[in-house]
């Protein structure tokens, strides 16, 4: 079996995805509270309030803190001059190689939090399917971009 590809994220991603989670927490808490406020008004059982704060609570540890670290650990890339792997998973690890022969183009996005947190994503187009390497540091990504655009160029020149 190949090595784990060499480069990883960068560590400001895992505190967006840190703040994505507990942002999703936020909308679970508002649905607890909902529940909580129909609990009352139709006087259901005192458990249903604890039922409502468990699954808040359990839900903001895994999808603020548990997810996003493994998420963060997992994500690995590599771009090599004929082929871009990639790794991530969180329960199941997926490796996908990437032809630079099927590279259609490389794109570039940066959303308000990204852009807060100066990091970026790349998409890389096939004539299948997207792939997307997230949380990367914007000149980093800018770079990467640039790189794997003149490796695909190369790559479909010499066939």
């Amino acid at each position: 079996m190949r090595q784990q590809p060499a480069n990883k994220l960068s560590g400001k991603g895992l505190t967006v995805w840190q703040l994505y989670g507990m942002l999703q927490t936020l909308l679970v808490l508002l649905v607890a509270v909902g529940a909580g406020v129909l609990a009352y008004l139709f006087d259901w059982p005192f458990w249903v309030y604890i039922a409502a704060a468990a699954v808040t609570i359990v839900y903001g540890a895994l999808f603020g803190y548990v997810f996003p670290r493994i998420r963060w650990a997992r994500w690995r890339y590599e771009v090599r001059e004929t082929e871009i792997e990639l790794q991530h998973g969180i329960f199941i690890v997926k490796r996908t190689l990437i032809p630079m022969v099927r590279v259609q183009h490389v794109d570039t996005a940066q959303g308000p939090i990204l852009k807060r947190y100066a990091l970026s994503a790349i998409s890389i187009s096939t004539a299948a399917t997207v792939h997307s390497i997230p949380m990367l540091a914007a000149e980093e990504a800018d770079e990467l971009r640039n790189r794997i655009s003149a490796l695909a160029k190369v790559a479909e020149d010499d066939v």
